[in-house]
């Protein structure tokens, strides 16, 4: 049985190594055909759900905010895209953390891990109307990033949009939780597979 000084080491490492792997990942983008160019995929918050799993929610969190401090030596947002990261990824890894540690059972962690992703969801609205955009708009005028929204709708004969807003709420919304739930998906397919590991079993 692990003393608490292993469990401890074994804790700082762990969150150590997830936060390299998840800040490696975020380097890796993926442009969306749906979606504006500004607006890409990443998978960086993937090692965070893995932690809150492993080792608590408290580890996803520190993961999401490690892999961001990292990140910020090469920020082009003036650290307003780590700051929205880092709120987006710990509103995501919480409730799955959370809801695992009470009751550590497949049907809890899959309540959590989608309920992670709904709440991301929710609150990337006010947090990309609020905070991201207006950033954005340093750069862009909001009618180009509406217009940008708009030419992607007329491929397809949808409404013309005329406030961020709708832009937001038909876009990013439904975007941030299908980015959720594809780390929900390769977290449960890898999972089983990696939790000896991170658990110190042979």
């Amino acid at each position: 049985m692990e003393n608490k000084n292993s469990i401890r080491i074994r804790y700082i490492t762990i969150t150590a190594m997830l936060s390299a792997v998840a800040f490696v990942l975020q380097y890796f983008e993926i442009p969306v055909p749906v979606m504006p160019s500004f607006v890409k995929l990443d998978l960086s918050d993937l090692p965070a759900l893995v932690g809150a799993f492993a080792m608590g929610p408290v580890c996803g969190v520190l993961i999401e905010l490690i892999k961001n401090v990292l990140h910020l030596a090469a920020s082009q947002s003036g650290f307003v895209g780590e700051l929205c990261n880092f709120l987006f990824g710990a509103i995501f890894v919480l409730p799955a953390g959370i809801m695992y540690k009470k009751n550590k059972c497949k049907k809890a962690a899959m309540i959590g891990s989608v309920a992670g992703a709904v709440a991301m969801a929710v609150l990337s609205f006010p947090i990309n109307l609020l905070i991201v955009y207006p950033f954005y708009e340093n750069f862009m005028k909001r009618e180009l990033i509406i217009g940008a929204y708009n030419t992607i709708l007329t491929v397809v004969h949808g409404p013309r949009l005329t406030e961020l807003w709708q832009c937001l709420l038909m876009f990013n919304v439904p975007f941030t939780f299908v980015k959720g739930m594809i780390s929900v998906v390769i977290t449960w397919l890898i999972y089983k597979k990696i939790s000896p590991v991170l658990h110190g079993q042979k």
